[in-house]
């Protein structure tokens, strides 16, 4: 005869969302903006909580979902001085779940900080562009081939380098408007938009000599494309007007063949990482459009455009 006696009890439990990504911009009046992003993870604790483990009754559980939202609404009404810090911001979430909910014992959350540094461009901090710096790889492919074989007197070099995981965001001066519509377009136009991604990019050089390739000035051509590909996007108004980030890939590597006659050709790979507005509605909160200040950084799924641009002539220039 079996027992109905249990051998086991509940020693601890908690309970939450994780992974709460929330992004939020302070706009002051002068133009200067402030950026912070978070990822946030709420656990609430209490012994009512064991008969949804022991006895499947979840009359007293507060939905994951309910927590993330939470998290959305508070980035929204606390002052910034209580959001722009992790520390701060973490003791308002747990405050506020543990005075809501009689039967919440302990909450706990947890805040990782994703820092972003301030691009400066001729010795000034931008107002609302960032950048995590050092962060990105370089590399190179180098295919030496023979022109007259199987002797070596001729040896033509083909050289590809490039970068990647060079990741860059600004808070405004970006639109997607105007795009094909149908029954399956939900997006609608944005005018002004967070735009994020990661840089990919890589650039060929093909040289007809040994001695071409030994003149070259390969740091330099490496510091430049890094350099035109930050400034055209915080700084080329180009970029501004229908600024789809096709656009904004083609001016990128427009200007990089411009200055320097030694590329035949420059690849990019940019993810549209979305950062979209969170729509507050539901609680009585203006956040869509114009009013937009707190976001959802998206993960999965993400746009991906890509291009190779190259001279009208492709002959080798070196």
């Amino acid at each position: 005869m079996s027992s109905t006696t249990s051998t086991s009890f509940i020693k601890s439990q908690a309970y939450g969302k994780a992974r709460v990504r929330v992004v939020r911009v302070v706009r002051q009046p002068d133009g200067w903006q402030e950026l912070v992003d978070y990822s946030v993870r709420v656990l609430l604790s209490g012994d009512q909580f064991e008969s949804s483990y022991t006895a499947g009754d979840n009359k007293l559980v507060v939905a994951t979902d309910s927590q993330k939202n939470i998290v959305y609404y508070l980035a929204k009404v606390l002052k910034p001085e209580q959001v722009m810090v992790p520390e701060r911001f973490a003791a308002e979430i747990a405050d506020f779940m543990v005075k809501k909910y009689d039967h919440v014992t302990a909450a706990h959350v947890h805040i990782t900080t994703r820092p972003w540094e301030r691009q400066k461009f001729a010795g000034r901090d931008h107002p609302h562009s960032f950048v995590r710096e050092g962060k990105e790889t370089r590399w190179t492919n180098v295919v030496a081939t023979k022109t007259n074989p199987p002797a070596a007197t001729s040896v033509k070099f083909e050289i590809v380098s490039g970068l990647e995981d060079l990741q860059i965001l600004k808070t405004t001066n970006s639109s997607f408007v105007d795009f094909y519509r149908d029954e399956f377009a939900t997006l609608p136009d944005m005018a002004d938009r967070i735009v994020s991604t990661n840089v990919e990019t890589k650039w060929r050089y093909i040289f007809s000599s040994k001695g071409a390739v030994e003149k070259a000035n390969f740091n330099g051509v490496y510091d430049g494309v890094k350099r035109n590909t930050l400034d055209t996007f915080v700084n080329d108004p180009r970029a501004w007007v229908h600024a789809s980030v096709q656009t904004t890939l083609y001016i990128m590597a427009d200007r990089i063949l411009k200055e320097f006659p030694e590329i035949d050709d420059v690849y990019y790979a940019l993810p549209n990482n979305h950062v979209f507005p969170v729509d507050l509605s539901p609680f009585g909160l203006k956040n869509l459009q114009g009013d937009a200040t707190v976001y959802n950084p998206i993960r999965d799924p993400s746009g991906y455009i890509t291009g190779t641009i190259s001279r009208k002539s492709s002959a080798p220039k070196l």
